[in-house]
Protein backbone atom coordinates (compact mmCIF):
# COMPACT_ATOMS: atom_id res chain seq x y z
CA UNK A 1 0.00 0.00 0.00
CA UNK A 2 2.54 2.47 0.46
CA UNK A 3 4.24 1.88 -2.77
CA UNK A 4 1.16 3.19 -4.40
CA UNK A 5 0.62 5.82 -2.07
CA UNK A 6 4.67 6.91 -3.35
CA UNK A 7 3.33 6.45 -6.67
CA UNK A 8 0.26 8.53 -6.48
CA UNK A 9 2.97 10.99 -4.54
CA UNK A 10 4.80 11.33 -7.25
CA UNK A 11 2.23 11.45 -10.34
CA UNK A 12 0.93 14.46 -7.51
CA UNK A 13 4.10 16.11 -7.87
CA UNK A 14 4.69 15.66 -11.60
CA UNK A 15 1.49 17.28 -12.04
CA UNK A 16 2.15 19.93 -10.32
CA UNK A 17 5.38 20.61 -12.01
CA UNK A 18 2.94 19.59 -15.77
CA UNK A 19 1.31 23.27 -14.73
CA UNK A 20 4.33 24.83 -14.83
CA UNK A 21 5.48 23.19 -17.87
CA UNK A 22 1.48 23.68 -19.19
CA UNK A 23 2.00 27.36 -18.54
CA UNK A 24 5.51 28.19 -20.13
CA UNK A 25 4.22 26.41 -23.27
CA UNK A 26 0.78 27.56 -23.49
CA UNK A 27 3.32 31.07 -23.80
CA UNK A 28 5.12 29.42 -26.88
CA UNK A 29 1.98 28.58 -28.29
CA UNK A 30 0.40 31.65 -28.43
CA UNK A 31 3.09 33.50 -30.23
CA UNK A 32 3.73 30.79 -32.59
CA UNK A 33 0.12 31.13 -33.21
CA UNK A 34 -0.66 34.39 -33.56
CA UNK A 35 3.17 35.50 -35.21
CA UNK A 36 4.30 32.28 -36.17
CA UNK A 37 7.42 32.85 -34.21
CA UNK A 38 9.29 30.60 -31.45
CA UNK A 39 10.05 33.26 -28.28
CA UNK A 40 13.43 31.51 -27.15
CA UNK A 41 12.96 34.03 -24.14
CA UNK A 42 10.08 32.67 -22.78
CA UNK A 43 11.67 31.03 -20.38
CA UNK A 44 13.66 33.90 -19.18
CA UNK A 45 9.97 35.42 -18.69
CA UNK A 46 9.55 32.86 -16.32
CA UNK A 47 12.92 33.63 -14.61
CA UNK A 48 12.43 37.42 -14.39
CA UNK A 49 8.70 36.70 -12.43
CA UNK A 50 10.68 34.35 -10.05
CA UNK A 51 13.55 37.28 -9.38
CA UNK A 52 10.80 39.87 -8.60
CA UNK A 53 8.44 37.87 -6.65
CA UNK A 54 11.68 36.93 -4.27
CA UNK A 55 11.82 40.87 -4.30
CA UNK A 56 8.19 41.59 -3.60
CA UNK A 57 7.76 38.80 -0.63
CA UNK A 58 11.14 38.87 0.75
CA UNK A 59 12.49 41.80 0.81
CA UNK A 60 10.07 44.42 0.55
CA UNK A 61 7.24 42.25 2.56
CA UNK A 62 4.49 41.82 0.45
CA UNK A 63 1.71 39.38 0.86
CA UNK A 64 1.99 36.13 -1.80
CA UNK A 65 -1.24 37.39 -3.57
CA UNK A 66 -1.10 40.59 -4.19
CA UNK A 67 3.18 39.56 -5.34
CA UNK A 68 1.29 37.41 -7.91
CA UNK A 69 -0.88 39.47 -8.85
CA UNK A 70 1.86 42.39 -9.47
CA UNK A 71 3.99 40.18 -11.16
CA UNK A 72 1.37 39.01 -13.76
CA UNK A 73 0.94 42.72 -14.90
CA UNK A 74 4.69 43.78 -14.98
CA UNK A 75 5.66 41.33 -16.73
CA UNK A 76 2.80 42.21 -18.94
CA UNK A 77 3.77 45.73 -19.50
CA UNK A 78 7.48 44.13 -20.21
CA UNK A 79 6.33 41.92 -22.78
CA UNK A 80 4.40 44.71 -24.34
CA UNK A 81 7.63 46.53 -23.75
CA UNK A 82 9.38 43.92 -26.00
CA UNK A 83 6.79 44.10 -28.84
CA UNK A 84 6.75 47.72 -29.27
CA UNK A 85 10.32 48.41 -28.92
CA UNK A 86 12.56 45.59 -30.20
CA UNK A 87 9.81 43.14 -32.57
CA UNK A 88 7.60 45.56 -33.94
CA UNK A 89 10.08 47.36 -36.09
CA UNK A 90 11.29 44.09 -37.77
CA UNK A 91 7.66 43.00 -39.08
CA UNK A 92 7.89 42.18 -42.78
CA UNK A 93 11.72 40.54 -41.77
CA UNK A 94 12.68 37.30 -42.01
CA UNK A 95 11.26 34.86 -39.06
CA UNK A 96 14.47 33.69 -38.85
CA UNK A 97 16.06 37.05 -38.15
CA UNK A 98 12.99 37.81 -35.17
CA UNK A 99 13.82 34.13 -33.55
CA UNK A 100 17.45 34.90 -33.72
CA UNK A 101 16.34 38.28 -32.05
CA UNK A 102 14.36 36.37 -28.81
CA UNK A 103 17.68 34.02 -28.46
CA UNK A 104 19.75 37.13 -28.00
CA UNK A 105 16.97 38.98 -25.55
CA UNK A 106 17.30 35.74 -23.47
CA UNK A 107 21.09 36.01 -23.09
CA UNK A 108 20.50 39.87 -21.99
CA UNK A 109 18.38 38.96 -19.80
CA UNK A 110 20.51 36.43 -18.24
CA UNK A 111 23.28 38.97 -17.88
CA UNK A 112 21.23 41.64 -16.92
CA UNK A 113 20.08 39.79 -13.51
CA UNK A 114 23.15 39.03 -12.65
CA UNK A 115 24.12 42.76 -12.48
CA UNK A 116 20.95 43.42 -10.36
CA UNK A 117 21.86 44.35 -6.78
CA UNK A 118 20.78 41.45 -4.40
CA UNK A 119 20.26 39.18 -7.24
CA UNK A 120 23.47 38.09 -8.88
CA UNK A 121 24.55 34.98 -9.18
CA UNK A 122 23.62 33.66 -5.96
CA UNK A 123 20.66 30.74 -5.73
CA UNK A 124 17.59 31.92 -3.63
CA UNK A 125 14.38 30.05 -1.79
CA UNK A 126 11.26 31.45 -1.46
CA UNK A 127 8.71 30.93 1.28
CA UNK A 128 4.64 30.92 0.64
CA UNK A 129 1.58 30.98 3.24
CA UNK A 130 1.70 27.19 1.58
CA UNK A 131 5.36 26.17 2.94
CA UNK A 132 6.29 23.10 4.85
CA UNK A 133 2.16 22.63 5.00
CA UNK A 134 0.17 19.07 3.91
CA UNK A 135 -2.51 17.59 3.28
CA UNK A 136 -2.85 13.81 4.23
CA UNK A 137 -5.65 11.59 3.03
CA UNK A 138 -4.91 7.92 4.89
CA UNK A 139 -0.87 7.55 3.88
CA UNK A 140 -1.31 9.76 1.31
CA UNK A 141 0.55 12.88 1.89
CA UNK A 142 0.19 16.23 -0.73
CA UNK A 143 1.94 19.41 -0.80
CA UNK A 144 0.06 22.43 -0.27
CA UNK A 145 2.60 23.62 -2.63
CA UNK A 146 1.62 21.45 -5.03
CA UNK A 147 -1.86 21.82 -4.91
CA UNK A 148 -1.48 26.08 -4.91
CA UNK A 149 -0.07 25.50 -7.98
CA UNK A 150 -2.47 23.11 -9.87
CA UNK A 151 -5.55 25.67 -8.68
CA UNK A 152 -3.91 28.74 -9.83
CA UNK A 153 -3.13 27.04 -13.38
CA UNK A 154 -6.54 25.90 -13.66
CA UNK A 155 -7.70 29.50 -12.28
CA UNK A 156 -5.56 31.06 -15.12
CA UNK A 157 -6.65 28.15 -17.58
CA UNK A 158 -10.28 29.15 -17.01
CA UNK A 159 -10.04 32.98 -17.28
CA UNK A 160 -7.92 32.47 -20.54
CA UNK A 161 -10.94 30.60 -22.03
CA UNK A 162 -13.48 32.62 -20.87
CA UNK A 163 -11.26 36.04 -22.71
CA UNK A 164 -10.98 33.99 -25.87
CA UNK A 165 -14.83 32.59 -26.05
CA UNK A 166 -16.84 35.54 -24.77
CA UNK A 167 -14.86 38.86 -24.74
CA UNK A 168 -14.50 40.72 -28.35
CA UNK A 169 -10.60 40.99 -27.99
CA UNK A 170 -10.25 37.59 -27.39
CA UNK A 171 -12.23 36.28 -30.46
CA UNK A 172 -10.50 39.45 -32.55
CA UNK A 173 -7.74 37.56 -31.16
CA UNK A 174 -8.24 34.26 -32.18
CA UNK A 175 -9.56 35.55 -35.91
CA UNK A 176 -6.24 37.33 -36.21
CA UNK A 177 -4.53 33.93 -34.99
CA UNK A 178 -6.09 31.98 -37.77
CA UNK A 179 -6.06 34.66 -40.67
CA UNK A 180 -4.67 37.89 -40.57
CA UNK A 181 -5.53 39.45 -43.82
CA UNK A 182 -9.44 38.65 -43.63
CA UNK A 183 -8.83 39.85 -39.56
CA UNK A 184 -7.34 43.40 -41.27
CA UNK A 185 -9.94 43.37 -43.49
CA UNK A 186 -12.70 43.15 -40.58
CA UNK A 187 -11.33 46.03 -38.88
CA UNK A 188 -9.44 44.14 -36.51
CA UNK A 189 -6.10 45.76 -35.44
CA UNK A 190 -3.32 43.17 -36.39
CA UNK A 191 -1.05 44.88 -34.07
CA UNK A 192 -3.08 45.26 -31.29
CA UNK A 193 -3.07 41.65 -31.34
CA UNK A 194 0.27 41.05 -31.37
CA UNK A 195 0.96 43.48 -28.70
CA UNK A 196 -1.76 41.39 -26.33
CA UNK A 197 -0.45 38.06 -27.31
CA UNK A 198 2.96 38.97 -26.10
CA UNK A 199 1.55 40.41 -23.09
CA UNK A 200 -0.47 37.53 -22.04
CA UNK A 201 2.80 35.32 -22.64
CA UNK A 202 5.29 37.31 -20.27
CA UNK A 203 3.00 37.11 -17.68
CA UNK A 204 1.75 33.78 -18.22
CA UNK A 205 5.42 33.46 -17.78
CA UNK A 206 5.81 35.81 -15.10
CA UNK A 207 3.14 33.49 -12.98
CA UNK A 208 4.93 30.06 -13.95
CA UNK A 209 7.79 32.05 -12.23
CA UNK A 210 6.17 32.69 -9.01
CA UNK A 211 4.35 29.09 -9.13
CA UNK A 212 7.73 27.62 -9.66
CA UNK A 213 9.97 29.38 -6.87
CA UNK A 214 8.71 27.35 -3.94
CA UNK A 215 9.58 23.82 -4.87
CA UNK A 216 13.12 25.13 -6.38
CA UNK A 217 15.61 27.41 -6.16
CA UNK A 218 15.73 30.78 -8.12
CA UNK A 219 18.34 31.38 -10.22
CA UNK A 220 19.53 33.34 -12.80
CA UNK A 221 20.12 30.04 -14.65
CA UNK A 222 16.39 28.54 -13.92
CA UNK A 223 15.28 30.06 -17.38
CA UNK A 224 17.00 26.85 -19.43
CA UNK A 225 13.98 25.07 -17.12
CA UNK A 226 11.45 26.71 -19.07
CA UNK A 227 12.80 25.19 -22.72
CA UNK A 228 11.51 22.10 -21.20
CA UNK A 229 8.11 23.47 -21.96
CA UNK A 230 8.72 23.83 -25.84
CA UNK A 231 8.70 19.74 -26.04
CA UNK A 232 5.63 20.07 -24.38
CA UNK A 233 4.56 22.51 -26.77
CA UNK A 234 5.93 20.57 -29.50
CA UNK A 235 4.01 16.99 -27.97
CA UNK A 236 0.48 19.13 -27.75
CA UNK A 237 0.89 20.54 -31.11
CA UNK A 238 2.18 24.10 -31.80
CA UNK A 239 -0.70 25.79 -32.21
CA UNK A 240 -2.98 24.18 -29.56
CA UNK A 241 -3.72 25.77 -27.00
CA UNK A 242 -5.02 22.38 -24.79
CA UNK A 243 -2.08 20.93 -26.51
CA UNK A 244 0.36 22.76 -24.51
CA UNK A 245 -1.73 21.89 -21.03
CA UNK A 246 -1.43 18.25 -22.00
CA UNK A 247 1.96 18.32 -23.39
CA UNK A 248 2.93 19.65 -19.98
CA UNK A 249 1.33 17.38 -18.11
CA UNK A 250 2.33 14.56 -19.73
CA UNK A 251 6.16 16.01 -19.47
CA UNK A 252 5.94 16.85 -15.96
CA UNK A 253 4.59 13.35 -15.26
CA UNK A 254 7.07 11.64 -17.13
CA UNK A 255 9.92 13.38 -15.19
CA UNK A 256 8.56 13.33 -11.82
CA UNK A 257 8.57 8.80 -12.41
CA UNK A 258 11.55 8.94 -14.34
CA UNK A 259 13.46 10.65 -11.80
CA UNK A 260 12.19 8.17 -8.85
CA UNK A 261 12.37 4.78 -10.66
CA UNK A 262 14.57 5.09 -13.26
CA UNK A 263 18.82 5.22 -13.48
CA UNK A 264 20.12 8.21 -13.11
CA UNK A 265 20.17 10.25 -16.45
CA UNK A 266 16.99 8.89 -17.32
CA UNK A 267 14.66 12.09 -16.05
CA UNK A 268 17.15 14.46 -18.63
CA UNK A 269 15.75 12.15 -21.79
CA UNK A 270 12.79 10.45 -21.16
CA UNK A 271 10.22 13.54 -22.43
CA UNK A 272 12.35 13.65 -25.71
CA UNK A 273 11.61 9.80 -25.87
CA UNK A 274 7.83 10.15 -25.33
CA UNK A 275 7.81 12.92 -27.50
CA UNK A 276 9.99 11.36 -30.73
CA UNK A 277 7.36 8.36 -30.24
CA UNK A 278 4.59 10.24 -30.53
CA UNK A 279 5.65 12.44 -33.45
CA UNK A 280 6.38 9.36 -35.36
CA UNK A 281 2.89 8.46 -35.16
CA UNK A 282 1.05 12.00 -35.14
CA UNK A 283 3.73 14.46 -36.33
CA UNK A 284 1.19 17.19 -35.98
CA UNK A 285 1.02 16.58 -32.23
CA UNK A 286 -1.81 15.14 -30.05
CA UNK A 287 -4.14 18.12 -30.50
CA UNK A 288 -2.90 19.45 -33.94
CA UNK A 289 -4.61 19.89 -37.15
CA UNK A 290 -2.83 17.42 -40.22
CA UNK A 291 -2.11 19.71 -43.07
CA UNK A 292 -1.58 18.52 -46.35
CA UNK A 293 -0.22 20.39 -49.44
CA UNK A 294 -0.40 19.51 -52.95
CA UNK A 295 3.11 19.29 -55.15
Amino acid sequence: MSFVNEILQTIFSGIAMGCIYGLVALGFVLIYKGTEVINFAQGEMMMLGAFIGYTLITILGFPYWATLLLVILILGIFGMVLEKVLLRPLIGEPVFAIVMLTVGLGYFIRSIVTMVPGWGTNAYGLKTPFTEKFVRYGQLVLSWEHLAIIFITIVLILALFCFFRFTRTGVAMRAASQNQLAAVYMGISVNRVFSLIWIISAALGGCAGILLSPITFIHFNMGFLGLKALPAAVLGGFKSIPGAIVGGLIIGITDSLSGAYLPLGWKDIAAYIILIFILIIRPEGLFGIPLKKKV
